[in-house]
């Protein structure tokens, strides 16, 4: 049996932990186990390579915009198949670097491989057995393919499968109606395919609020067909090589055939634990198989530490790094601090871009009451940036506390949404939470980011706000 000062599996965000572990003690012996490419999920088929594709669609929907400003172009045509090199070779150089460190680390024995526990504090890998009394679990998740039937026999994409193709589908049915759904709609309907997507919630992105989400399937499906409140039941073979889907609406019972050549499936990402064992170290996960933690990311096993999407909290690479940054207080430094998710933000990287924190104006309620909430409001095309960019509709919403201004949540859809949000995001990690710094604060004139300013320039109750909301959507 082989004894490790620390055992990390998953090679994302343990990563940072590793690195400070090395510097504090040249001499440590750590053991590497990943079952897949070096990286972790946001690198190998996550988050970066998305938004690499996502960027040429990005590229592709300014231009089809250029005529607006009297720009006459002709778009001649879009390479998928180099687009795809593009992404496949950026990622395969990160991935070959991480896997060189990796084997190249003399605190390092890196496997690559799958693990499983065999008690605790003990794991076998490979053929062979080792332990540590220090665990970091950074196991990522995986994705979740619903029991349509017929679909193991029809054939069909996810998220990490579609990363390897080279030819692009004339059309392709996505089913599923959230992040992952939006974004790989919006680049493959911007790369030339006919998308329909196929959601089984009456709101398509349901995480989002519900007016930003309104104006999203709007935008969208000006360039693809967008179904909300429709599941699956039945997937096979239509003739011509095509796969042919049999959707009932939830609220009718009416169903709907769809055909296309390709199939996706993102539907969303679950646990991917059961192979590890847990339960054989001592360590509980709850009833989808997420790993239990405390409020300082220890698992029920003393010195087992799960983070990043392990713990089934927030699905984001910046939260997995927030999380490793925690652990290594607690498992390294010993100053033991809770995490704090009260400003985990998002976006959704499509046209046009979405980007939330914090809580919905539903939640604020819930919480708070209607007598202690402000919203404030502002669109796009009435700041004199937005008007030179020729947007229509889109809008930064925030959510406030009454009294203390105390910023609870924040809700945009436009251009720039993930970068206009980050001044929000910023002030909710100050003691106060306060507003009053960006509402005092001089904003550059002309800049986008007066949107913001004037969004937390324009409070009204609840009430008000979808008074003003009825007129102007």
């Amino acid at each position: 049996m082989k004894e490790y000062d620390v055992i990390a599996i998953g090679t994302g965000s343990a990563m940072y932990v590793l690195e400070g572990l090395m510097q504090r003690n040249p001499n440590i012996k750590i053991a590497v186990i990943d079952k897949d490419e070096p990286g972790g999920i946001c690198l190998t088929r996550g988050c970066i390579p998305s938004k690499i594709l996502l960027y040429p669609a990005e590229v592709v929907r300014t231009i089809q915009r250029a005529e607006v400003f009297g720009i006459e172009v002709d778009l001649k045509t879009v390479n998928f198949a180099k687009v795809m090199k593009r992404m496949r070779t950026i990622i395969d150089k990160d991935i070959e670097s991480i896997r060189q460190g990796l084997s190249s680390s003399p605190n390092i024995d890196y496997y690559h491989a799958t693990a499983e526990f065999t008690g605790p504090y003990t794991l076998k890998v490979q053929d062979e057995t080792i332990r540590s009394n220090t665990i970091l679990l950074s196991t990522g998740s995986q994705t979740t393919i619903p029991p349509i039937d017929g679909l193991k026999e029809a054939g069909y994409l996810t998220s990490d499968t579609i990363l390897y193709e080279t030819k692009l589908p004339r059309s392709i049915a996505i089913v599923g109606g959230g992040y992952i759904a939006a974004e790989y709609g919006h680049f493959l309907s911007a790369m030339g395919s006919k998308v329909t997507i196929i959601g089984r919630n009456p709101q398509f992105l349901p995480q989002e609020e519900p007016e930003v989400s309104a104006l999203a399937k709007e935008e969208l499906g000006k360039r693809m067909t967008i179904l909300t409140n429709y599941e699956v039941m039945q997937a096979g073979r239509a003739p011509g090589g095509k796969k042919k889907l049999v959707a009932v609406d939830r609220e009718t019972g009416q169903t709907t055939p769809i055909t296309a050549d390709e199939v996706m499936i993102a539907t969303g990402r679950g646990p991917g634990t059961s192979i590890l064992h847990p339960d054989r170290a001592g360590i509980k996960t709850d009833g989808h198989g997420w790993i239990v933690v405390d409020d300082y990311l220890q698992t029920t096993s003393p010195n087992v530490w799960a983070f990043g999407d392990a713990n089934g909290r927030y699905l984001f690479k910046h939260k997995a790094n927030y999380d490793a940054e925690i652990v290594y207080s607690n498992a390294v430094l010993g100053k033991k601090i809770p995490f704090d998710y009260h400003a985990v933000p998002h976006a959704v990287f499509t046209d046009p871009e979405i980007a939330s924190v914090g809580l919905r104006e539903k939640e604020a309620l819930e919480r708070f009451g209607p007598d202690r909430i402000l919203i404030g409001f502002e669109r796009y095309e009435d700041t004199a940036k937005g008007e030179a960019m020729a947007v229509k509709n889109f809008f930064v919403k925030v959510v406030l506390e009454r009294d203390s201004l105390r910023i609870l949540g924040a809700h945009l859809i436009g251009p720039e949404a993930s970068v206009l949000i980050q001044e929000i995001i910023n002030l909710m990690y100050t003691p106060e939470q306060s507003a009053r710094p960006l509402m005092t604060a001089m904003h550059i004139h002309p800049a986008l980011s007066e949107v913001v300013q004037r969004a937390f320039g324009s409070l009204m109750t609840p009430e008000q706000y979808h008074h003003q909301l009825s007129h102007m959507m």
